[in-house]
């Protein structure tokens, strides 16, 4: 699938998804900057990367790994993760084994907690970042 091109504005991170699903396309064109989908940043885009995973295990696993990834050096020249993305795979608290997954997350890398938003269902995306994404809002427009 092509990628969508950047808005000028907010061109200065790009979103990479983990995993199939995580939120990618929705959360660029909530935050602005560039969609990578799942793959690198190309030739042109960002190379300050946003990791993007759903917050359920496997999501959680998919993002464990990435990071490992960033640590280790196996990622392509010149990209740098920023932080990581938790995007709510549903409504309400983490099940306490997956609260605790995050809290290890955090303990190695910046994390910012995207709530479930039931109108991004609906593509919703026009109303703005929602309540409780303000460290992200505040990392986005930083980068930008």
């Amino acid at each position: 699938m092509p990628r969508a091109p950047a808005p000028a504005e907010s061109a200065g991170f790009s979103w990479i998804g983990v995993h199939g699903g995580a939120g990618v396309t929705t959360l660029a064109g909530v935050f602005g900057g560039q969609d990578c989908g799942r793959g690198w940043p190309g030739p042109g885009d960002p190379s300050s990367v946003l990791l993007v995973a759903r917050t359920h295990a496997a999501g959680l696993t998919a993002v464990g790994r990435a990071v490992e990834e960033f640590r280790l050096g196996r990622v392509p020249t010149g990209v740098g993760l920023d932080s990581v993305v938790l995007v709510a795979d549903a409504p309400g608290r983490l099940p306490r084994p997956l609260a605790q997954r995050v809290r290890l997350l955090e303990s190695a890398v910046d994390v910012h907690r995207v709530p479930w938003v039931p109108a991004w269902r609906l593509d919703g995306t026009h109303e703005g970042p929602p309540r409780g994404t303000e460290s992200l809002v505040r990392r986005t427009r930083r980068v930008g």
